[in-house]
């Protein structure tokens, strides 16, 4: 799919958004141990946003989509006490990686990567916690750009941001490594130190996996030590996530 200033992925409405390949025929299954080495080396030549202590015990990567409501439930409820118990305290490094179902999806990661490493994870959060007022929005782009002008994006920025060719064909090739390779079903999906978990998850749910793989001599790093921060929002979602393949905006149909 082309991206050019006259036509951009988001000027149309959100149901004839981009293709979505379809599910791979090899599904992980939960608790499904996926090769670390693959999975620290994401398709596409997309630099990872980590938070957290880089030397962490523990590495957790969450394959995310902005229109998920699943996700959205997740990080406005879970996610700011995972925040503070794991990626704060250096046991955890966080890495949301990008899955684009549809063009918004697109659309508010562009936007992340457009406003810089550091205000990257703002970007998400925001989007995340807005969900249901640009989603369905009969105007998406309108929707999408309201919200990017309270995050500081004028009508040019904003526009160059969903022009980036480069940065949509990356993101595509992290979705279909996703589905080829680690067997991704929905979102969200996690992968903690390998270990397939599909679907919301509750604070309790991830430190069930992520406690015995801290040492019990773990030593957090010290004040003032190199762990990146992470914005608000977080808490538990019950077992659930979308499918992997394009859905409307207000889709939550489990993935069987």
């Amino acid at each position: 799919m082309l991206i050019n200033r006259r036509d951009t992925i988001i000027l149309a409405a959100a149901a004839s958004a981009l293709s979505v390949a379809g599910i791979s025929g090899t599904q992980a299954a939960e608790g499904d141990m996926i090769d670390v080495a693959k999975l620290m080396a994401p398709a596409g030549g997309l630099a990872d946003h980590a938070e957290g202590n880089a030397d962490a015990p523990v590495t957790v990567i969450e394959y995310a989509s902005p229109t998920c409501p699943h996700c959205a439930t997740f990080h406005n409820t879970v996610y700011p006490e995972f925040k503070t118990a794991y990626i704060e305290t250096g046991k955890v490094n966080f890495i949301l990686r990008p899955f684009v179902r549809n063009a918004l999806d697109a659309a508010v990661f562009m936007l992340a990567e457009a406003a810089g490493p550091e205000n990257y994870h703002s970007v998400i959060e925001t989007y995340f916690k807005t969900q249901t007022t640009w989603a369905a929005s009969e105007k998406p782009r309108d929707a999408l750009y309201t919200i990017a002008q309270q995050l500081g994006f004028t009508e040019e920025s904003f526009n160059a941001a969903l022009t980036n060719q480069d940065l949509f064909t990356a993101m595509e090739a992290q979705r279909e490594q996703a589905l080829d390779e680690f067997g991704l079903s929905g979102t969200p999906t996690f992968y903690v130190n390998g270990k397939t978990l599909s679907g919301g998850k509750t604070l309790e749910q991830l430190a069930a996996e992520i406690d015995p793989l801290v040492p019990a001599d773990f030593v957090a790093p010290a004040a003032g030590a190199d762990v990146a921060p992470a914005e608000d929002a977080m808490a538990p979602a019950a077992d659930a996530m979308a499918p992997a393949t394009e859905t409307p905006a207000t889709d939550t149909t489990t993935a069987q």
